[in-house]
């Protein structure tokens, strides 16, 4: 539930970043660029139609495929949302620094020529890619393979939207006291711990089937101290991709994972200017 709560909490403020400067763009400009105001929020329609649909396919998908063939799609897309984490917090390393302005001038622009169209259009991407993300991630993590969803994963999800809502004000609210640039350090260490966590998870899948060896069966046995078939050790091995008695195979994934990781960064540190 609470790896739910975190991917619904944090891809939600990002879209809410992107929402509230365009908003607060259309809303501060003369009379004439405020009729651009339901045309933000044709295109969040539009990009929240577009993330509920794709989630749509993929549980479809699932009921449609059986046996070994579900599995293998289940293990890709926990790999696809693995890549999907590492390219989003790469991304905001690039980006961040000059989005809002980005978007400024995106919406200049539109104010010059007079199209609303690309509010909408800009509105849509940002939800839409925000909303695919999400539910890729939420996949990955189980939410929806089965032909019902429980109601507490529908719990966390509206307290994963709650808490974005008042994060996101409380950015707004004090931005002399919080940063968003903080902000985004701290959540992209957790997003890279929880990418870890569901390659891991797809190593094991990967072992399971017998497609991939173990090497050593179990390196070390640290069940004494935190169990990951408990509640707490369950909940840090998701977010981190732990496990008190880990295989050969499962130990060289994991460090493969943060060095790559590591390498992607720092050539994101020195293309920056």
């Amino acid at each position: 539930m609470s790896q739910i709560l975190f991917i619904v909490w944090r891809e939600s403020v990002e879209a809410l970043l992107v929402i509230g400067i365009l908003h607060a763009w259309l809303n501060n400009r003369d009379s004439g660029m405020r009729k651009g105001l339901p045309w933000l929020w044709l295109g969040v329609g539009a990009g929240l139609i577009a993330a509920i649909g794709l989630g749509a396919a993929l549980t479809g998908l699932t009921n449609i495929l059986c046996g070994d063939t579900q599995d293998y799609f289940q293990t890709a897309m926990l790999l696809v949302a693995c890549v999907l984490i590492v390219q989003m917090v790469l991304w905001m390393r690039q980006h961040s620094r000059d989005l809002k302005q980005n978007i400024e001038a995106s919406l200049s622009d539109t104010w010059r020529s007079a199209n609303f169209w690309g509010i909408a259009v800009l509105a849509a991407l940002a939800v839409a890619r925000e909303g695919s993300e999400m539910v890729i991630f939420l996949y990955g993590l189980g939410f929806g393979r089965l032909a019902y969803v429980d109601t507490m994963q529908w719990l966390a999800v509206l307290i994963g939207l709650a808490l974005a809502f008042l994060t996101f004000y409380l950015l707004q609210l004090g931005r002399r006291i919080f940063s968003w640039r903080v902000f985004f350090n701290i959540t992209e260490v957790m997003l890279l711990f929880l990418g870890a966590g569901l390659f891991e998870t797809s190593v094991d899948k990967l072992i399971d089937k017998e497609i991939i060896p173990t090497g050593i069966d179990i390196v070390w046995d640290i069940s004494h101290i935190l169990d990951d078939s408990s509640s707490v050790g369950s909940l840090v091995a998701t977010l981190t991709g732990y496990r008190a008695h880990v295989a050969l195979t499962n130990l060289i994934a994991y460090a493969l994972f943060w060095l790559v990781v590591w390498i992607l960064l720092r050539q994101t540190r020195q293309r920056q200017p």
